[in-house]
């Protein structure tokens, strides 16, 4: 342990150097910009940056590179919240109750746990990156392909049962998702499927395009279509953009919670971040003592639905780097480019990366402490002024997501076809929401639907076409064991109500 202190003090040593405290806010900057604007993301913009700091220092580009990496998880909430529209996947949690807070006049206190809840899981994971990151790292080891479908498995089920007023349209919505994540290129043998044809569809489709789609066009849409046959939404309101004494009471033990969740997911490889975030979010919801007031159960907006999925991003975009320096093994496609920037100056990261380049990783990891501080100083204070952002009448509001969607869509490809793809699921989200189907489980199945086939492929290969495989590993069978009970428990519940009512 002292050892660890002693070398992580050598690191704030290297941290702290003028040089590298400016490249460091301009990773902070840039990352909070890349986080707002939806369609670019971390890893294009580490990737683009790549040759432009060729000839910068090892440990100053390495710097830079990491604050892009999760000043992207503070900013992306700010879309979110705001626009409806989330940059990342793992922002979009955070859609669901944050846009409905800001409709509601609430959406300085939002941004407000966002930031915090991204500070709080930011700090407390760096602390166990420095002390725990082996240990992790080497329990990461033990999951393999039974492990992971197991685990998206449950990832299917819970938010199937949460989102939505039945688990029969979750799961009916959860569909619509894995068949369009099944179209483009196989994983495993490389075949082209259920393409019709079109050349653009060989890569697949975008989860950019369709979350767009899904909510901010659908979003505008919908308004424009029903918005003045229904009460007042409240989206230009404005109340405090302060935290109240009953917002940081419910806000805090989410963060924890956020935080204990999405470290140890993003310390496991292949682990990522959609999976933390949506079981921290159905985490909350379980045990907030205001289950009313969910946007799932058609309520004002709760803070805790914000806090916690904020939270478990960050932390598992900071637990990312335990497999990544440790391992050698990226879990996003951010950490990949990542790797690719290590070898730009022939490290190679892994066990002897502490060794060989000792004091390059320890000023690495303290300059998390440090840009977890600058984001939260630069965030902070923009809260007001992005909320103000809602006080723009609603017409050119709407006009002006759909400008943005727009642009943001076209830019990654610049595709007509894309866009013509982002207006049609917009549509389909309009029906959905007309016909109270929950949309984000389409985004969880196109995002883990590709994943979840492959561990399921791998691990009836390597069990040699045997199911029961996904029951005998202990792991995998405790998984599945939840998953059956999250699935039939209610539903034996709710037979057993209404048997007794019947006696009654």
């Amino acid at each position: 342990m002292l050892d660890t202190f002693n070398l992580l003090l050598g690191g704030f040593e290297l941290a702290l150097q003028p040089v590298n405290l400016m490249w460091a806010l301009i990773g902070c900057l840039l990352g909070t910009a890349i986080g707002v604007l939806p369609g670019i993301g971390p890893a294009l913009t580490v990737a683009m940056l790549l040759p432009v700091t060729a000839k910068v220092e090892p440990a100053s580009a390495l710097i830079m590179f990491c604050g892009v990496y999760y000043g992207a998880m503070f900013g992306g909430s700010t879309t979110s919240i705001l626009m409806n529209t989330p940059g990342e996947s793992a922002s979009m949690m955070t859609t669901l109750e944050g846009n409905r807070m800001a409709r509601t006049g609430r959406a300085g206190p939002a941004l407000a746990t966002a930031a915090i809840g991204s500070f709080v899981a930011g700090t407390i994971a760096t602390i166990g990156l420095t002390l725990f990151a082996p240990a992790v790292a080497e329990f990461g080891l033990r999951f393999g392909p039974a492990e992971f479908f197991s685990l998206m498995v449950l990832a299917f089920v819970t938010v199937s049962a949460v989102l939505g007023s039945s688990m029969l349209r979750g799961l009916t919505s959860l569909a619509v998702g894995l068949a369009i994540g099944l179209i483009g290129m196989d994983n495993i043998s490389g075949a082209a499927r259920y393409t019709l044809g079109i050349a653009e569809f060989v890569d697949g489709i975008e989860f950019v395009l369709v979350a767009v789609g899904l909510f901010a066009v659908a979003e505008a849409l919908y308004t424009v279509m029903y918005d003045d046959k229904n009460e007042d939404t409240g989206v230009n309101r404005m109340g405090s953009t302060w935290m109240t004494r009953a917002d940081w009471k419910r806000s805090w033990p989410a963060w924890l919670r956020g935080t204990a969740i999405g470290f140890p997911f993003g310390s496991v490889p292949a682990g990522g971040a959609e999976i933390p975030t949506f079981l921290s979010y159905t985490t909350e919801r379980k045990l907030s003592k205001y289950p009313k007031d969910f946007a799932t159960m058609g309520g004002p907006g709760a803070i805790e639905g914000v806090a916690g999925p904020e939270a478990a991003n960050n932390a598992t975009a900071t637990g990312a780097l335990v497999p990544l320096l440790t391992l050698g093994i990226p879990t996003s496609a951010t950490a990949a480019i990542l790797i690719a920037a290590f070898q730009n100056y022939n490290l190679q990261p892994g066990p002897m990366l502490f060794i060989d380049s000792g004091p390059l990783v320890w000023g690495l990891i303290a300059s998390l402490y440090i840009g977890n501080v600058m984001l939260l100083i630069l965030n902070l204070p923009l809260v007001g002024m992005w909320a103000k952002l809602l006080q723009i009448p609603k017409p050119q509001l709407y006009a002006g997501i759909l400008v943005f969607a727009t642009i943001g869509v076209f830019s990654m490809r610049q595709s007509w076809l894309d866009l013509i793809l982002m207006y049609g699921i917009g549509v389909m989200g309009v029906i959905m929401r007309r016909f109270d189907f929950p949309v984000a489980p389409v985004i969880i199945g196109m995002i883990l639907g590709p994943m979840s086939e492959k561990q399921l492929r791998n691990g009836l290969s390597i069990a040699q076409g045997d199911w029961l495989v996904f029951f005998q590993h202990p792991i995998s069978a405790v998984i599945m064991g939840l998953a059956f009970l999250m699935l039939f428990v209610p539903i034996l519940l709710r037979r057993r109500g209404i048997r007794l009512s019947e006696d009654d």
